[in-house]
């Protein structure tokens, strides 16, 4: 059942077979898949759009809010459902439907080091996610008008928190592995792969609520990104490189391991869907 819904991508929209895909160069790889490419940045821009958005709603001295919901835990409560919703609601847009919804290099180089993914498209993802997360910081600076850069907000930066960097480090590795075994157990069971998206995004929500004074919650390369680049926060930005990519890939690691080497059916976060597949899919 799951490699069926994996497989279902219409009449038009038949799945490149993983020889097809070995054979694309650079050049044909941006002629066919360009389309996936700028889908990945644009729900990469919209993430971060919010993320910035929420945050300086939630934490800007001039915010209203700021000075209603006094408490930080419930702060950091609505922020991670305002997050957690955005992550449901571009997974399952349909963009997040056709380029599978990662927004996220560590979990797009995870699931090629399962074989799902051609190297020029992972290549071509992680691009246009590294675009996308420092275009969308720049465009919530500008539409509202430089708020996200005051010293409460900071562009919603990621940082470590007070127990320092080790413990971002571990705190990013862990949450990282959560994530990423979560998604490979969750759309590889038949009863669970429609529930994918409000895995994710709850994971989201539980994460921004409880680790976010730990490391400043990002498990994304990308979404540390655009902040830092926008700001100039780069001490601490290995953290946020290495930890979510080593977390999932070995999350990956043992779901191969525990499934005796047998690969996931797609790299696709919402698999069954009409939209065009350029994921590798088993025979």
């Amino acid at each position: 059942m799951v490699k069926e819904a994996a497989n279902n991508t219409g009449p038009l929209s038949t799945p490149e077979s993983a020889s097809v895909s070995d054979t694309l160069g650079v050049a044909a790889s941006l002629r066919l898949h360009w389309p996936e490419y700028l889908m990945e940045a644009g729900e990469m821009t919209l993430f971060m759009f919010c993320t910035c958005s929420f945050a300086t709603l939630l934490q800007h001295p001039a915010s209203p809010v700021r000075h209603f919901f006094v408490s930080g835990t419930v702060r950091r409560a609505l922020m991670g459902l305002g997050v957690g919703a955005t992550v449901i609601a571009l997974i399952m847009s349909p963009w997040g439907r056709r380029s599978g919804g990662h927004i996220n290099p560590a979990m797009t180089f995870a699931f090629y080091r399962l074989g799902k993914i051609a190297p020029w498209d992972a290549l071509f993802y992680g691009m246009a996610q590294f675009s996308g997360a420092t275009s969308g910081v720049a465009l919530a600076t500008f539409l509202l008008r430089g708020a996200p850069g005051n010293g409460a907000v900071r562009y919603a930066v990621t940082a470590p928190g007070v127990y320092g960097a080790a413990v971002a480090f571990a705190a990013e590795l862990a949450i990282s592995f959560i994530l990423m075994i979560t998604v490979l157990l969750v759309t590889n069971h038949d009863r669970l792969v429609r529930y994918t998206p409000y895995f994710v995004g709850s994971l989201y929500a539980v994460n921004i609520t409880f680790e976010t004074p730990l490391s400043g919650m990002s498990m994304n390369p990308a979404r540390t990104f655009g902040p830092a680049a926008y700001g100039g926060y780069w001490h601490t930005l290995w953290i946020y490189f290495i930890a979510p990519t080593v977390g999932m890939l070995a999350a990956a690691a043992v779901f191969r391991r525990a499934r005796h080497a047998a690969p996931p059916y797609c790299a696709k976060l919402h698999h069954a869907n009409n939209k065009r597949c350029i994921f590798r899919h088993d025979p």
